[in-house]
């Protein structure tokens, strides 16, 4: 345990993955009746490295984007949260920047995503040799940077040298079917990575996904808690989250709201998290604390955009009645 919360107390961390652009329609307006929509910065590992930042962290991602003015509108946006964007390299030819547009509901929620030809999925291993990762504390990386190569073998090799370094692994599973050939070879290499690392999380399904079956996510998580994570969460929506860590079981409620969309939440999550333990706060509270930023999230608009700051999450939970009971 001491490794990892180490690593996380440096309150510096790289992240490996997607940039995107997000479009997003009017609170409560379908796509078919939208006359305008909004633009801002998405993408898993971009939105927690966003999330970091304005919580206090330091983050510096490292990706793909375009060479275009979609790709610049990326860089500009990280740049505009405090990203580091040393380790962005832009892609020319026909690979584009993933496209994010969904609906600001609940009910009846779509969302499509645009990935054909997606640039941060052509991240090599020179763009990971690249990273001094003496300089940071941990790495994390989102699911989805193992959907295709070369950024599958890259990501593989960060790990590498992350652990190299010294530094320890944090894997949110973010497991979306469309990125990748088929569900036995999403299982197989997401299995793997979780294999890998030292704090793992996850919801229901993803846990229940790579163990074969919903039914046995749970069994799958306190496997992985008991063999090679040191630290694993089992998020179970309005349930709340199970956390495995030293033999150790943590129940946690949720922070009530009223949801404007449910996109974003899971990145939040894992910024509130990381950056609770950052700042000394034991397992529970910074798992209340992740709740609460995914709360805040999921009732504003956009996902960038509406990732807390400081004084927003403080406000947030001192005028909130407070989580449910786990």
């Amino acid at each position: 345990m001491s490794a990892l919360l180490d690593g996380i107390k440096a309150n510096n961390f790289v992240v490996v993955g997607r940039a995107g652009i997000d479009l997003y329609t009017d609170p409560g307006v379908a796509t078919e009746d939208a006359e305008t929509v909004t633009v801002g910065l998405g993408g898993s590992s971009a939105n927690i490295a966003v999330g970091i930042c304005k919580l206090g962290g330091q983050a510096s991602l490292v990706t793909r984007v375009s060479d275009d003015s979609i790709g610049s509108y990326c860089l500009g946006q990280l740049k505009r949260y405090g990203v580091g964007t040393e380790y962005v390299t832009p892609v020319g030819g026909e690979y584009r920047n993933s496209l994010a547009f969904y609906e600001s509901r609940v009910a009846g929620h779509r969302n499509v995503i645009y990935r054909n030809g997606a640039a941060d999925f052509q991240m090599d291993a020179a763009d990971v040799a690249a990273v001094d990762y003496a300089k940071f504390g941990a790495l994390i990386t989102a699911g989805t940077v193992f959907a295709a190569e070369p950024s599958r073998s890259a990501t593989f090799a960060a790990f590498a040298r992350a652990k190299a370094a010294g530094l320890p692994i944090i894997f949110d599973v973010d497991y979306r079917p469309y990125s990748w050939p088929s569900p036995q070879v999403a299982e197989e290499i997401l299995s793997r990575a979780a294999a890998q690392s030292d704090m793992i999380v996850g919801n229901d399904e993803e846990f229940g996904f790579m163990a074969g079956g919903i039914d046995k996510g749970l069994d799958k998580a306190r496997a992985l808690a008991a063999s090679t994570a040191t630290i694993v969460v089992y998020k179970m929506g309005e349930k709340g989250a199970i956390t495995f860590a030293d033999g150790a079981e943590i129940h946690t409620g949720i922070w009530p709201v009223d949801a404007l969309k449910p996109t974003g939440a899971g990145d939040s999550f894992m910024a509130g998290l990381v950056t609770g333990l950052a700042e000394g706060q034991d397992l529970r509270d910074a798992i209340l604390r992740g709740s609460a930023c995914a709360s805040v999230t999921v009732s504003r608009p956009g996902c960038a955009p509406a990732m807390a700051d400081t004084a927003t999450l403080t406000k947030f939970m001192a005028d909130h009645p407070g989580p449910t009971d786990a």
